[in-house]
C-alpha cells in the first residue's frame, strides 16, 4: 500500500491571496477524507500576519472529521502552544538544505533551525505521549537564492532531524527543478530507512510524476501531494504547484499499486476551493476524469 499525505489544505492554500472561507476548507478536508485520504495536513499555526490565509487554524481544526489523521505545521514554540490548545497530536516542523533559503524563510541558519525544532519536538513529546512528528527538509535539490544543493547534504540533514526525535523526514523539491537523475543521486546518499522518508515534489517543470517513479522503483512508499495541484511557495519565486494528488493516484493505479483513494471523489473534492480561487484544475488526470464523467 502506498501512503499519501495530503497537503492541499495547508501547503496548497498558504500562498493564495484570495481567502478561502473556513467552511469551504472544512468541507474540503471532509471530502478529501471521504475520498480515502486519511493523512491530511490541514493548516499551520503560523502568525496570521505572515500567512493570513491560515489565520483560521484553530477554527478549522475544530471541524476536522473524526477518524482523520490530521496534522498541522508549527513554526516555533508559540505555534506549538496554539496547536496543543486544539488537541493536535500530529505536527510538522520545517527547515531546508539551503542556508540562504532558511534565512529568507524563517530568519535562522540551518543549525539554528534544527536546535529550535529540537526544543519544539521535546516539548511536544512531553505534552502528547502518542504524538507524531514529521520534519520538512525543503530545497533538497536546488535553492532559488543560492543554486544547486550538494546531493549528499539532504542525507546528512535527514539523519540530524531523526536524531532530534522526528518520526519522518519529508524531502522536498521546493522549486520543482529536479529530474530523475538528481533524485537518484539524493537517494544514493540518504542512509535513512525508507520507511522514515516521504517525498514532496513540486511540478513546476512537469517532472514530479517522473521523480515519483524513481522513488517507487527504489522502494519508497510515502509521498506528499496536493489535490488539484494546489500550492506553491511564497519564498521560492517561480515555484509552481505541488504534485497533484490526482496525478499521483492515476500513476499508482495504472502501475498496479494500491493507495485506497477513490479517484472520482478526489477529482471533485478540490472543485469548491478552485471555484473560490477562480481557477481551473491544474491536474491533467483530474481534468480528464472530470471530462469523462460529464
Amino acid at each position: 500500500m502506498i501512503r499519501i499525505v495530503e497537503v492541499a489544505p495547508r501547503d496548497g492554500l498558504q500562498n493564495e491571496a484570495v481567502f478561502v472561507p473556513t467552511g469551504t476548507k472544512a468541507r474540503f478536508v471532509a471530502d478529501l477524507a471521504a475520498a480515502g485520504l486519511q493523512e491530511i495536513e490541514v493548516t499551520s499555526f503560523v502568525s496570521p500576519k505572515w500567512v493570513p490565509q491560515l489565520a483560521d487554524a484553530a477554527e478549522l481544526c475544530a471541524q476536522v472529521p473524526e477518524g482523520v489523521l490530521w496534522s498541522a505545521l508549527v513554526p516555533n514554540a508559540k505555534g506549538l502552544e496554539r496547536a496543543l490548545e486544539q488537541g493536535t497530536k500530529r505536527i510538522a516542523v520545517f527547515t531546508a538544505a539551503s542556508e540562504a533559503f532558511t534565512q529568507k524563510n524563517i530568519n535562522m541558519s540551518v543549525d539554528e533551525s534544527i536546535l529550535t525544532f529540537a526544543d519544539v519536538v521535546r516539548e511536544f513529546r512531553g505534552a502528547v505521549s502518542d504524538g507524531w512528528v514529521r520534519a520538512y527538509l525543503s530545497t533538497a535539490f536546488e535553492c532559488p537564492y543560492s543554486g544547486k544543493v550538494d546531493p549528499k547534504l539532504p542525507g546528512r540533514l535527514a539523519l540530524r532531524l531523526l536524531d532530534i526525535g522526528v518520526d519522518e523526514v519529508s524531502i522536498g523539491d521546493t522549486t520543482g527543478v529536479a529530474v530523475p537523475k538528481e533524485v537518484r543521486a539524493v537517494i544514493r546518499s540518504l542512509g535513512v530507512e525508507r520507511s522514515r522518508v516521504a517525498w514532496h515534489f513540486h511540478d513546476t517543470r512537469g517532472t514530479a510524476v517522473a521523480n515519483v517513479q524513481v522513488a517507487l522503483d527504489t522502494g519508497f512508499t510515502s509521498f506528499d501531494a496536493s489535490a488539484g495541484g494546489l500550492g506553491g511557495c511564497p519564498y521560492a519565486p517561480g515555484a509552481g504547484g505541488n504534485l497533484a494528488t490526482d496525478d499521483l493516484v492515476y500513476l499508482l493505479e495504472r502501475s498496479g499499486f494500491e493507495c485506497g483513494v477513490d479517484s472520482i471523489a478526489l477529482a471533485k473534492a478540490s472543485l469548491p476551493v478552485l471555484e473560490v480561487l477562480g481557477r481551473s484544475p491544474a491536474s491533467k488526470a483530474q481534468s480528464a476524469l472530470l471530462a469523462a464523467c460529464r
